[in-house]
């Protein structure tokens, strides 16, 4: 039976890929902060899909924490990860130059270097099986820059550049690298961003489903791509609309959208 890893498992996009991976007969490893949510959702997926689950709490803003997951797992005696899904992440809103130092160094850490170095510790035993999946979440908001959440799309950009170049160097070693990039979901991420504009209109707002972006990820794996753009067909509009429309002006119009209300 096969083996994935989930960050950011305790809730949101991650706990769907739980949920979805553990109707597909995967053996699961749930790493998320909050062990008491983590516990919970362990207990659920085992008693319905008759699975193992291995739950670890850990704070992927801490330097070491890939690494840490890494011995963990070996201690444990789980000797193979045959998908691995980097989806904990983190979002901040507001002026770049009044934002909070600390916040906006913690974001780089999980949403990059967590990412990057989880990828390093299981993609060579992927490519030494000749087999594996990663999946890293990335966003629509990776096509361009996002006035008033800079950092955060800076780094999304980064992950879908990552993955893509990741997918390319193994197109023939059977580690498959695919960049899932949503729209607007519906979890809890606006309301820990600080968002406003999309946490209090949440319940007007057309937001996707996790438990679908989960799906169109997982089933996008047999195909060729190296990116998906998940949920509503506007996703695909607005992850297009840099290549036609300039930089500078779609610039200009995403700072008036996203402009705080003060």
């Amino acid at each position: 039976m096969a083996t994935a890893l989930i960050t950011g498992a305790s809730s949101g996009i991650g706990a769907a890929f739980a949920n979805e991976l553990a109707a597909r007969k995967n053996n699961l490893v749930l790493v998320a902060r909050s062990e008491e949510k983590l516990q919970h959702l362990a207990q659920k997926l085992q008693e319905e899909h008759k699975i193992k689950v291995h739950t670890l709490a850990k704070d992927l803003t801490i330097t070491t924490a890939a690494v840490d997951i890494f011995n963990a797992l070996i201690e444990q005696n789980i000797t193979s990860i045959d998908t691995l899904i980097n989806n904990a992440g983190l979002g901040d809103y507001g002026l770049f130059s009044e934002s909070q130092r600390t916040k906006q160094l913690q974001m780089i850490q999980l949403n990059i270097t967590a990412l990057v170095d989880l990828t390093y510790q299981f993609l060579p035993q992927m490519i030494q099986q000749g087999r594996g999946n990663i999946i890293n979440i990335s966003s629509i908001a990776a096509f361009q820059g996002l006035p008033y959440m800079s950092v955060y799309a800076a780094t999304k950009s980064f992950v879908l550049s990552f993955s893509e170049a990741l997918w390319a160097e193994n197109s023939k070693t059977g580690a498959k690298v695919l960049a899932v990039c949503p729209g607007p979901t519906n979890t809890q991420f606006y309301e820990k961003a600080s968002f406003e504009k999309f946490s209090n209109e949440a319940e007007s707002l057309r937001l996707d489903n996790p438990s679908e972006i989960a799906r169109e990820a997982l089933n996008a794996l047999n195909s060729e791509s190296s990116h998906i753009v998940t949920g509503r067909w506007d996703n695909k509009v607005i992850s297009g609309i840099s290549r036609f429309l300039p930089r500078e002006i779609w610039s200009k119009v995403l700072e008036q959208e996203f402009r705080p209300k003060y």
